[in-house]
């Protein structure tokens, strides 16, 4: 603490020791502080307020059917890159700024110059936007502030123009690429099934489950002709004699007669009914028993005398109905096994054919599921990429017809007739404490140039060596008045310093007033 303390004193000292210095360059601060603050030009601020609505009725009615962007996402964005080298080369001609420009070098400073001094601002909610700008004439402020309010409405438009048509051109040149991929994919594939018409799968079958088809197919056909040709047979033995209908013979059990049989039938009928509630010893049951015996005998004498007149009757079977009805049959039997005989062939040549393509037949499968793939996928992307050409169509009809961003400019661009900068009283304020301070710093710096040894103790401390006394310095009568004239200067300096300084503050501040 006592050496912070020390350190401090021994700069004032060195300060005071050099105090005339310092307060030359506090005086020198102060002029050219005053002037530099005098000379500069007020600035006049041109400032405008725009609002961005971006809430449509429309995002919600067209949510799903068209593309629809982050807006609150683009206009921040827009509102970021405002201020760059296009839009202020943009400001500066249509501002006429660029007319005092006659070299490149002087194009650079105006573009510089502009890009600093613009400013874009949010002021107090949601897409509420403040553009301002300064300069010393007031009328070009407002045509910059004017030109940037029109870049700011126009930018967003001609920006969703622009990507909507990069959009619809990407998207015609990819549906076109599918074309052509689409195209190619259905010649291969058509090709491919023309080559292999015999081996394609059927309704989404494979191999395994074509043979398995083509096997049962086989199997019912042969079933089929079996039982075709068992009826056949059975026609030509009722024709050849070996199961006559129409004649009789010696076994009286063969044959039929219909009213006795069509009797019989009832009778048995009746007789299980009564079964189900009596005993064989019911009078009823025994009664139709005999009745059933007696039509019995009745048939067999019956078919026994039409065995005697069936060699009688065989030559008339060519003329008879049945007969005749019994060779259509035969003739019909033969068609349908000829038929059936076709179709086995036919399933057996399609069954030997899948088997001898068991080595192929899996091939010829992964590449037709292969191009059957591509197709599909190109298909699909081709699809899509339709249904996104026309969203985007309707979002750019939609964008044309209507305003999905709304720019409102709330306050338009105006010029305050009061100067906004510069605040001349602040900055005097500011010149008057550097002064203070630069003139504190100046004479702080003589003394390190120019050092000098206060007392014993601190050069004892410089030289490392004892101080065995010290030598007095005696002043003269006209060295005493010397620096009493030197302190009364300083002082008079001071309170000068001081009187200017507080003047030029009062005159700053009362010509801002003024002014305003």
């Amino acid at each position: 603490m006592n050496d912070t303390v020390e350190q401090i004193r021994s700069a004032l000292r060195d300060i005071w020791l050099h105090r005339r210095m310092g307060l030359a360059a506090a005086w020198l601060f102060v002029i050219a502080g005053t002037v530099v603050i005098y000379l500069m030009p007020d600035q006049y601020e041109a400032s405008a307020r725009v609002y961005v609505d971006t809430q449509s009725i429309l995002k919600p009615l067209m949510a799903g059917l068209t593309v629809q962007p982050n807006v609150d996402q683009q206009i921040a964005m827009m509102s970021r890159t405002l201020i760059s080298r296009p839009n202020i080369e943009k400001v500066a001609a249509m501002a006429d700024l660029t007319l005092a420009a006659k070299t490149p070098e002087q194009t650079e400073a105006l573009y510089d110059s502009l890009m600093k001094k613009i400013e874009m601002r949010s002021t107090g909610g949601i897409n509420l936007y403040t553009l301002a700008y300064r300069d010393p004439r007031p009328e070009v402020a407002k045509k910059v502030v004017q030109s940037l309010v029109s870049i700011f409405v126009e930018s967003n438009l001609g920006d969703k123009r622009k990507d909507s048509d990069s959009a619809k051109q990407f998207l015609d040149e990819q549906i076109k690429a599918y074309e052509q991929k689409l195209d190619g994919a259905e010649t291969a594939l058509k090709n491919f099934k023309i080559a292999n018409i015999d081996l394609m799968p059927e309704s989404g079958k494979d191999y395994f489950a074509q043979m398995t088809e083509a096997s049962t197919d086989l199997s019912q056909a042969r079933l089929a002709l079996s039982e075709a040709e068992n009826g056949r047979d059975a026609l030509k033995h009722q024709l050849a004699g070996d199961e006559p209908v129409l004649m009789g013979g010696d076994d009286s059990s063969q044959g039929s007669v219909p009213e006795i049989d069509s009797r019989i039938a009832t009778l048995k009928q009746q007789l299980d009914e009564l079964h189900l509630h009596y005993t064989d010893q019911y009078p009823d049951i025994i009664a139709t028993k005999r009745i059933i015996s007696d039509l019995e005998q009745q048939k067999k004498t019956e078919l026994k005398a039409r065995g005697a007149a069936g060699a009688a009757g065989k030559n008339a079977l060519s003329t008879n109905p049945v007969y005749q009805q019994i060779q259509i049959q035969l003739a019909q039997a033969d068609a349908d096994v000829a038929s059936l005989q076709t179709r086995v062939a036919a399933y057996e040549a399609r069954y030997q054919h899948l088997r001898q393509a068991t080595a192929a037949m899996p091939k010829i499968e992964q590449q037709f599921q292969e191009l059957n793939r591509d197709y599909e996928v190109n298909k699909t992307n081709y699809e899509k990429l339709l249904a996104r050409r026309e969203s985007a169509q309707m979002s750019s009809d939609m964008d044309a017809s209507t305003a999905m961003v709304e720019f409102r400019v709330i306050d338009p661009p105006r010029v305050s007739p009061k100067p906004a900068a510069p605040n001349r009283g602040l900055l005097m304020a500011v010149v008057i404490a550097a002064a203070l301070l630069g003139g504190a710093g100046v004479a702080f710096l003589m003394a390190r140039l120019r050092p000098t040894v206060p007392d014993r103790k601190a050069l004892r401390e410089v030289t490392g060596l004892p101080v065995f006394g010290t030598v007095a310095m005696l002043w003269t009568a006209q060295q005493i008045s010397q620096r009493r004239r030197q302190l009364m200067a300083f002082i008079t300096g001071s309170v000068a310093l001081l009187g200017v300084c507080g003047a030029s503050l009062a005159f700053f501040i009362i010509s801002a007033a003024a002014k305003g």
